[in-house]
């Protein structure tokens, strides 16, 4: 690539690299303001990455730049898994965003240690993930914008490879791969489906794209906007959900992309999800009200139905 510099072969984020600073356009109709560095915070306990040393990225014709986003709070854990998951990918174009919420224990320590890898990282008390997926949807540069969470992360080195091969940035708004969701230990629960076709009225039921599966298009974000920080647990689900009766086209690839691992916040809380999934399909409109209290009681027969058989 012209005008491109690689500090290290061997790191995702550090190949195609560029000093000249990109000039921000934010376009009257987009619903959020873009930015290379977030506002200063009383609150801002560090910010680094290679951003911050005068090191960019951009979008090539043939090799689109991905946003790689991950928002932790005190995930000394697994957060280091998380990150070589990433920066070890073999596609060259990556951008990683790292968002930490003040952590109290040694996870700014591990971010730190990366961050001759990791573009642009912060830490600050946050309102929540909604507030801080948003701050890294403001400071991503990428023509894909995908989630990982501390200890969630792709499955191979050449996950992004594959998953992007053949999809078209001028028209492909949505990528969906499966994921592998786990234990806590690692070992498997399951594996999502592959569905060739997607049918946006599955999105009345439930979150049938998974999460750390989605490669969103940053336009998609301009046109409808940042996660509604009032969403405790469905946020990506409420976002997909404006869509809803203009969905944009899918492109479902058969390719396990990323695990998903079982101890996030909603874990344990499937009562509280359901509600907030029941609210999020009301506030977007998304059906009528006899048929949302169908699938609500539908939904909540299943959950009974399933606890009385494990006797639960």
């Amino acid at each position: 690539m012209p005008n491109t510099i690689c500090l290290d072969e061997n790191y995702s984020t550090t190949r195609l690299l560029t000093k000249e600073k990109p000039k921000i356009e934010n376009h009257p109709k987009d619903k959020f303001e873009s930015v290379l560095f977030l506002p200063v915070s009383e609150e801002r306990q560090g910010e680094g990455g290679l951003r911050m040393r005068g090191y960019f990225k951009k979008s090539h014709e043939d090799k689109p730049l991905i946003s790689i986003i991950t928002v932790v709070y005190n995930g000394e854990k697994y957060l280091e898994e998380t990150i070589q998951s990433v920066i070890n990918q073999t596609y060259d174009n990556v951008e990683y965003i790292i968002i930490d919420g003040g952590s109290k224990d040694n996870t700014v320590d591990i971010i730190k240690k990366y961050e001759d890898q990791i573009d642009y990282w912060v830490s600050e008390k946050d309102a929540g993930i909604s507030d801080a997926f948003n701050k890294g949807v403001k400071a991503s540069r990428g023509d894909y914008i995908n989630f990982q969470g501390d200890g969630d992360g792709f499955v191979s080195d050449d996950a992004l490879e594959n998953v992007l091969k053949d999809v078209n940035p001028k028209e492909d708004i949505f990528v969906s791969a499966r994921i592998q969701r786990t234990q806590v230990d690692g070992s498997e629960l399951f594996v999502s489906k592959y569905v060739e076709r997607f049918n946006p009225k599955t999105l009345l039921f439930r979150m049938s794209m998974p999460h750390q599966g989605l490669f969103t298009h940053k336009r998609y974000f301009q046109k409808y906007g940042l996660f509604d920080i009032d969403n405790t647990f469905c946020m990506d689900y409420d976002h997909l959900l404006r869509a809803y009766h203009h969905f944009p086209k899918v492109v479902t690839k058969n390719i396990i992309v990323a695990k998903w691992r079982a101890d996030g916040l909603g874990n344990g809380r499937t009562l509280e999800i359901y509600n907030e999934y029941d609210k999020i399909k009301r506030e977007n409109k998304i059906a009528s009200t006899l048929v949302l209290d169908y699938v609500k009681y539908w939904i909540l027969f299943k959950y009974y139905l399933r606890k009385l058989i494990k006797n639960d």
